[in-house]
């Protein structure tokens, strides 16, 4: 027995058609008729099925009278046919025809020139010598000449079909023509249990508020019977609005991951083509895939790209793709008929733009603002990421999360990852708290620049500059605690400070002056020390103007304007050519903004003029060290004379430090009057 299944193992290796794995392809069937046409127009050729004759010859045949018919062919070439009878003669057997169409029998061909000549040189023999041989004419063309002809639209069919298959999506397979007619379908990206995600809620840092919205979506979907035995429906959709990288794609896969049932992904952009009603079929297709997989939710990311307003800046007029695919989604999330199952949850940072259509109530049953994360948040964030760092003990995350206030969560991602990076450039074990503020400065500032060609003319000036800031900042109640200066330039910025502002919910007037005058610091440490000034002011100037307009012409915070705002939340302002307020209205704004930054600007010219000897001092030191840090202002000022406010945390700390000694008073008193009832 083994040794016949070893012989059979032999024999099938050295079958050759066991070495060869042939797939089917339809092409194939193309190239086979085209062989077949070449070779059939080939082999019936005149060229190889004829004989040609010189003068002489065919004078010869045709006095002969061997001559059944003459074909005139396109008016220069004549293909002669010998009689039957004639045939049979040796000088004719000798080339026989190997034509498929009339074997056996022997064709010539002769080139006679000038067809009227031709003709009457026939003729006169045909008098002359008494023939019976026929005459006719017809026309032909050659395989070759029609395949030139049709080559140009051949080109572009298949032209046409290559791009129809790039643009769809497939590049092979499939059958004829490959995935042209799959163009209107959705490209929506399925997750089920067959592809499941792994994000949970847990990987979601922060977002109490918004993590609660969308896990009532994800309950209702697990538990529909909680909400509809009391009469509830199913939400139709909700948006996440808030800036870039707050974490809006993240809840979204938490979502995908939690919810346990099918999950559409798909991007705006997905839905425009370059061809009419794609975007409205991929809608339709995109919710008829959900509904038959219903219960489903369907994302859309950055929803902006199609649900813009619409019947705005239609410039290009006649037909709108985008428009029609906007249509196709409104009608499909509340129309005739929108009875499915079926949750859209969409994602943008551009809500002011969205159609009012798109948003209201039975469609986008809810918008869920994600908001940049408060310092809690951010320490949440930082815990999260810092998860895969070897860290230092050193590592302070609380004093990290107040030092990052404006940082959206993509923003402390790349803090934790560029700490891991400057650790590595080092040739550090673990990542130190120093690698975290050097990523942190890098981030916000720049790349350090220590081989810039500064002078020392230059330099004492940008020390002087930055030393104003830190000092008029130092001796005013509002204006937020430095933390760190340098002179070493950054990025496009020739010196830096940092500084470590509150988290306000509401800014007070004065608060905003204080900024301001803080920022003029640098220049009117110049003004003061120099006598002159430079153009190195020029992003404090530009951060002065914009709060100064604020305080006049938004907050209502000037006298002379009033409570008057011109702040447009709708962001249709931006459209318009006219502005709100006439043109004495601008006049006088634009002299109330130069009033309170010159204002500004004279006051922080007195702080410096009455600390001038610790101003000095402190650049000095600054021009030394190159980098300067709190503790070295407290050694040349003292300490800062504000009392600092408490924070909520301070406030609840205290809070829960005197509840349990009121506890005690109530238990003392309960104790006591049991006590009186025992001896009663």
């Amino acid at each position: 027995m083994n040794k016949e299944t070893n012989k059979d193992k032999k024999n099938n290796d050295n079958n050759p058609f066991k070495q060869f794995n042939f797939k089917f392809n339809f092409y194939w069937i193309y190239g086979i008729i085209f062989a077949l046409l070449i070779g059939y127009q080939f082999l019936n050729s005149t060229e190889l099925s004829s004989n040609k004759l010189s003068q002489n010859e065919f004078k010869s045949i045709l006095n002969d009278n061997d001559i059944e018919k003459i074909l005139i062919i396109n008016s220069d070439v004549a293909q002669l046919t010998i009689k039957p009878d004639a045939s049979s003669k040796e000088k004719y057997k000798q080339k026989q025809n190997p034509s498929f169409l009339n074997p056996g029998s022997p064709t010539y061909i002769y080139d006679f020139g000038d067809l009227q000549n031709f003709e009457n040189d026939l003729n006169n023999s045909k008098k002359e010598n008494d023939l019976d041989f026929d005459i006719d004419t017809t026309t032909r063309t050659s395989f070759m000449d029609s395949f030139l002809v049709w080559l140009p639209f051949i080109f572009i069919i298949g032209l046409w079909i290559f791009f129809m298959r790039r643009m769809s999506g497939g590049s092979g397979g499939g059958g004829p023509g490959g995935q042209i007619f799959n163009i209107g379908k959705s490209k929506a990206k399925l997750f089920d249990q067959n592809t499941k995600v792994k994000t949970s809620f847990k990987d979601v840092a922060g977002l109490e508020g918004a993590k609660e919205e969308v896990q009532e979506i994800v309950d209702f979907l697990k538990n529909p019977d909680k909400y509809t035995a009391l009469g509830g429906k199913i939400p139709k959709g909700a948006i996440l609005v808030g800036p870039p990288g707050t974490g809006k794609t993240l809840l979204a896969k938490a979502v995908a991951g939690e919810a346990e049932v099918p999950f559409f992904s798909l991007s705006g952009s997905d839905f425009v083509e370059m061809f009419v009603g794609v975007g409205a079929s991929r809608v339709r297709d995109l919710f008829k895939q959900a509904a038959a997989k219903s219960p489903s939710i369907i994302f859309i990311d950055e929803i902006d790209a199609i649900g813009r307003a619409r019947g705005k800046n239609n410039i290009t007029g006649g037909n709108d793709e985008r428009e029609n695919t906007l249509n196709q989604l409104l009608t499909e999330m509340d129309g005739f008929g929108t009875d499915t199952n079926v949750i859209v949850i969409a994602a943008t940072n551009r809500a002011d733009v969205l159609d009012k259509a798109l948003v209201r109530a039975g469609r986008f049953d809810r918008q869920i603002y994600v908001d940049l994360p408060d310092r809690n948040e951010r320490r949440e964030i930082f815990d999260v990421h810092v998860k895969p760092l070897k860290m230092d003990d050193d590592v302070d995350l609380d004093f990290l999360a107040k030092q990052t206030p404006g940082f959206s969560g993509a923003d402390i991602a790349n803090v934790c990852n560029e700490a891991a990076l400057v650790a590595a450039r080092k040739s550090k074990k673990k990542v130190h708290h120093v690698d975290f503020l050097d990523a942190v400065d890098r981030i916000v500032g720049g790349l350090e620049k220590k081989n810039k060609i500064i002078t020392p003319k230059e330099r004492k000036t940008i020390a002087y500059h930055e030393a104003g800031h830190a000092t008029v900042s130092w001796m005013l109640e509002h204006a937020a605690p430095l933390v760190k200066v340098t002179i070493v330039p950054r990025g496009k910025s020739l010196g830096a400070a940092w500084y470590l502002p509150e988290e306000r919910q509401i800014v007070e007037t004065d608060q905003m002056l204080d900024e301001m005058c803080a920022t003029l610091g640098g220049r009117a440490a110049e003004k003061v020390m120099f006598n002159r000034i430079s153009t190195g002011a020029l992003n404090d100037l530009e951060k002065v103007t914009r709060q100064a307009k604020a305080i006049v012409s938004i907050y209502g915070l000037n006298d002379k304007i009033g409570n008057i705002t011109y702040y447009d939340s709708s962001g249709q302002g931006d459209y318009n050519f006219t502005k709100p307020y006439s043109e004495l209205t601008a006049q006088t704004i634009d002299e109330e903004i130069s009033k309170i930054i010159e204002k500004q600007y004279q006051r922080a010219i007195d702080i410096l003029k009455k600390h001038k000897k610790e101003l000095i001092e402190l650049a000095e030191v600054l021009i030394e060290k190159e980098v300067i840090f709190e503790k070295d202002l407290e050694t040349i000022f003292g300490k800062r004379p504000f009392k600092k406010e408490l924070t909520v945390e301070e406030i609840k700390k205290l809070s829960k430090k005197e509840k349990p000694k009121e506890e005690s008073k109530e238990e003392k008193t309960s104790e006591k009057e049991d006590s009186k009832e025992s001896s009663k």
